[in-house]
């Protein structure tokens, strides 16, 4: 039995918990599956307690614990996690979506909607660009019982005959959900479908990731735009959100134990692996920044941000905005109201100046001003 001070899983403090009581009581509590002793534990017991850290599979982004990797048909996800797959399997491991890199250990990958030729066609097609053997950890299937018809069951005996599971991908979840019951909401009927799964990866300590669909309407919450309800994200221990707009493609995070993020993701076409760039807002910044920057110094005259935002296809705010930012760091000059050039571009600066101050010299042509009104047919004009 584990002590007080040793750091323990979730199965082994449940388990103390259950022990103590019987040993309390005298009788065997435990027997009553449902007695509410058996689930109860106090406070100050609670404080003193060191469990083992939230173990994470891929870096900050997939821990223990079910997550579900949402987007929409054809845009990639399974190639994704076809990746971390591979890269968690092989040894020793190398890095999956730019610089991360994976907990080694043994891994299953169902792809529900695959069969083994593609399987291996893909893996050769990831694997090509690494000198690698195939690894013997990865395990695959193409089928897999429903989740509330034996499938749970069938993941916890995979994960016992290994030596090492660490991580689980059900590509998609439409090939294991369980079916809706009559009378059930389906808010219920979505959190019931990852409830169990949930409850044994989070006491045995592996990451689930579960791959499904986004719906096609734009939602301003990320979460909303996994199809169906709220449900499957409520159950969740984090929910990836991968998403193509006008403004590249996104990876958004949130969970239980990751910080939420945005990252600018990229695909290879050549190698079929993503990467992560970085922080997404910063990336659409720097790209933003760049096409202001390309369209000024193409620019012979000044231009103003209306002008701008034609040019470079953004929008008007934004580019009113980012020329706030490059005028302070130096990118760009303010030249008057609404006229701005790029700062490397001394010689339409100095142009400009240089009418500027003719201007103000007098040096431009004087107009003609009438003092006196015509008399005698003679006109008496400046």
């Amino acid at each position: 039995m584990s002590t007080a001070d040793e750091t323990e899983t979730l199965d082994e403090f449940y388990s103390r918990i259950n022990d103590a009581r019987t040993t309390k009581s005298g009788e065997n509590q435990t027997s009553k599956a449902k007695d509410w002793r058996t689930r109860v534990f106090d406070a100050a017991g609670l404080r003193s307690k060191t469990f083992a850290e939230v173990k994470y599979v891929i870096p900050n982004l997939i821990p223990e614990g079910v997550s579900i990797l949402a987007g929409r048909p054809k845009i990639g996800k399974s190639w994704m996690a076809l990746d971390m797959a591979l890269t968690t399997a092989l040894k020793p491991p190398s890095f999956c979506l730019g610089n991360l890199k994976p907990l080694h250990g043994d891994v299953l990958y169902c792809a529900l909607e695959d069969n083994p030729r593609r399987l291996q066609r893909r893996i050769a097609r990831i694997l090509s660009s690494r000198d690698v053997p195939w690894p013997e950890r990865l395990h695959l299937a193409n089928e897999w019982r429903r989740l509330d018809s034996g499938g749970v069951d069938d993941l916890r005996e995979w994960a016992e005959s290994v030596p090492d599971p660490v991580l689980i991908i059900l590509d998609t979840l439409a090939g294991v959900r369980p079916e809706r019951r009559g009378l059930e909401s389906v808010y219920d009927g979505d959190y019931r479908a990852l409830a169990e799964i949930h409850a044994w990866a989070n006491n045995f300590g592996i990451a689930v990731v579960v791959l499904h669909h986004t719906q096609k309407m734009e939602a301003d919450d990320p979460l909303d735009s996994i199809s169906g309800s709220l449900g499957l994200a409520g159950c969740a221990d984090t929910s990836l959100v991968l998403n193509r707009s006008s403004q590249g493609t996104t990876l958004y995070l949130r969970g239980r134990d990751v910080e939420e993020a945005e990252h600018a993701v990229s695909f290879d076409p050549e190698t079929c692996r993503w990467t992560i760039m970085g922080d997404a807002a910063e990336i659409h910044r720097s790209e933003s920044r760049g096409a202001v920057l390309a369209v000024l110094d193409d620019a012979t005259e000044p231009m103003s941000p209306a002008e701008i935002a034609l040019a470079a296809e953004l929008p008007k705010n934004n580019v009113e905005q980012l020329l706030f930012r490059m005028g302070k760091a130096g990118e760009v000059t303010k030249l008057a109201r609404g006229e701005y050039a790029a700062s490397s571009l001394a010689d339409l600066i100095g142009a400009h100046k240089n009418r500027k101050d003719r201007k103000n010299r007098g040096g431009y042509p004087p107009k003609l001003t009438l003092l006196t009104k015509p008399t005698g047919g003679t006109d008496a004009a400046v």
